[in-house]
């Protein structure tokens, strides 16, 4: 069964790339069909895997355009060539739910020490809160409320991204269904307004990951900290006084 092709953020197949070894332009008369996400940064990484694949020969066609899961099962189902811009871990279950290794090939890694996970600022860092599971406690989590309902807010993930699942599983396993709201919607304005809300000095609570343009505007060491996961000793089942 034919393979299709998930980069591991920035490259050229190795098929690709063993091609390129016989003859300068191996893609002469080949049009390729790539599938991106709909941020702005992935799609600008992209545009360079692009312009690589064309000094190879290749014609690139218009990019499909869609969410992570979506792209993924466009790979899977032949809609497209390839999806430039996979995370390995992160994007196991779409990709295991898009037909897996056999319809699938990853390519790569390409980028190493790319990091994701949960931030707090640095004042909240600095008085004690330093590990997510901290946040099972009601008081703590206080801290981090921005709309007065008790819990505390944390600026999340788009619905069908990877991050999604992954904070959606901790919320369940470090006991913090009760204590923490996931805020989800457009990632950016979630990110505008967690910076609005430290510039005015309230805590802030937030997941992201890096490369992205949020680091250089929350810089962690100067702004920011970001939080350890530790042992799930806070896993448990919600008593009757944490909520209905």
């Amino acid at each position: 069964m034919f393979r299709r092709t998930l980069f591991g953020a920035l490259a050229a197949s190795t098929t690709l790339a063993g091609a390129a070894l016989a003859q300068d332009r191996p893609g002469e008369g080949v049009t390729v069909r790539p599938v991106i996400g709909l941020i702005t940064e992935e799609y600008f990484r992209s545009r360079i895997l692009f312009r690589a694949l064309e000094d190879l020969g290749y014609t690139v066609a218009t990019p499909l355009e869609t969410e992570i899961q979506t792209a993924h099962l466009s790979v899977g189902t032949g809609d497209g060539d390839f999806y430039p811009i996979h995370w390995q871990n992160l994007h196991q279950a779409v990709f295991d739910e898009s037909g897996g290794e056999e319809v699938l090939e990853r390519v790569g890694p390409f980028v190493d020490g790319m990091l994701q996970g949960y931030l707090v600022d640095k004042a909240s860092y600095d008085a004690g809160v330093t590990d997510i599971g901290q946040l099972s406690d009601a008081a703590v989590a206080a801290r981090f409320d921005a709309d007065g309902n008790g819990t505390a807010d944390l600026a999340g993930c788009v619905p069908g991204w990877g991050c999604e699942r992954v904070i959606e599983h901790h919320l369940t396993e470090y006991g913090l269904r009760y204590t923490v709201t996931h805020n989800q919607g457009s990632y950016n304005a979630l990110m505008a307004d967690s910076i609005a809300r430290l510039a005015s000095g309230n805590s802030i609570l937030y997941f992201t990951w890096t490369p992205y343009w949020v680091s250089g505007e929350l810089v962690p060491g100067e702004h920011v900290e970001w939080l350890t996961r530790g042992p799930l000793t806070a896993r448990h089942s919600p008593s009757k006084d944490r909520g209905p």
